[in-house]
Parts: C-alpha cells; sequence; structure tokens
C-alpha cells in the first residue's frame, strides 16, 4: 500500500509537471503571437494581423467604441495610422492561460498620426486568445483609456 501510494504521488507530480510546461510552452507561444500582432498593427500588414485574429474578434477601446475584426482589417488597408511607435512596454506583458483561453495584458506606446491628427499615449490593453483547431486566435481585445503622461506624475 506504501508503495502504491508513493507511486500515485510520484505520478501526479509528473503530470503536473507536464500541465506545467503544458501552460509555459502555451504562455510563450500566445507571447509571440501578441507581440507578432502588435508589429502586424504597426506595419499596416492586414494579411499577417487577417492570420491571427479569430474570425468574430473585436477590439473594444477605452472610450466605449467597439471595432469589429473587418474594421480593424479596413483600417489597415487604408493606411489610417502611420505608427512611429506601436509595442509593448518592456516587461509589462503577463499572459494568463487558463485551459483553451489565454489573457495577455501589457501597457501599450502608441504613437503616430490617426486620420490627420497626432497622438502619442500609453494605455493598458487585455487581449484575450482562444485556442481553436487551427492554433491559438486573438478573440477580444479591450484598451483602456490614455494614462496619464508620465511627465506630469508627482
Amino acid at each position: 500500500m506504501r508503495y502504491a501510494l508513493r507511486g500515485c504521488v510520484i505520478l501526479a507530480i509528473a503530470f503536473l509537471g507536464a500541465a506545467a510546461q503544458g501552460s509555459s510552452s502555451d504562455q510563450q507561444a500566445v507571447a509571440k503571437l501578441d507581440t507578432d500582432f502588435q508589429a502586424a498593427v504597426k506595419a499596416n500588414d492586414a494579411q499577417a494581423m487577417a492570420r491571427i485574429m479569430h474570425k468574430d474578434m473585436i477590439l473594444i477601446l477605452g472610450n466605449g467604441s467597439i471595432n469589429t475584426r473587418e474594421e480593424q482589417l479596413q483600417e489597415a488597408l487604408n493606411k489610417e495610422w502611420v505608427y512611429e511607435h506601436q509595442e509593448e512596454d518592456a516587461g509589462t506583458q503577463t499572459v494568463r492561460v487558463s485551459g483553451d483561453t489565454a489573457v495577455v495584458t501589457a501597457r501599450l506606446w502608441v504613437k503616430g498620426v490617426y486620420r490627420g491628427s497626432t497622438h502619442d499615449v500609453r494605455l493598458w490593453f487585455s487581449d484575450t486568445y482562444v485556442r481553436t483547431p487551427e492554433g491559438w486566435r486573438y478573440f477580444v481585445g479591450q484598451a483602456s483609456l490614455h494614462l496619464p503622461d508620465e511627465k506630469a506624475a508627482p
């Protein structure tokens, strides 16, 4: 009985270790995918964006407006944004995975011109990815309101 219990404990530890490794590889895959998505947005690469986005993807902005996948892809095709910066601030990205869902949070620096108006803002976002038969896909994004200018902070 004692050896059987020890064997069960060893199997449980091995199983938990394998599950953690799977989660770690999922975290790494989603982190890279989200970084790739930010680069595609910066380059207005609608084709790369479309590969990463789920067919039902939406983006909810801090002002409450909602952009569909099609609207975002059209903005990229029209080059409505000309980015100087569109990257996550180093060290702010966190990826949490639970089953077939992953959430990426990070602080984003967006600097560029949108429809003739200049922007230079930082904001927090949460990007939700879901596992599909084709791999991880970007499903829902939510961006915060623009953060206060760091120079103005005490």
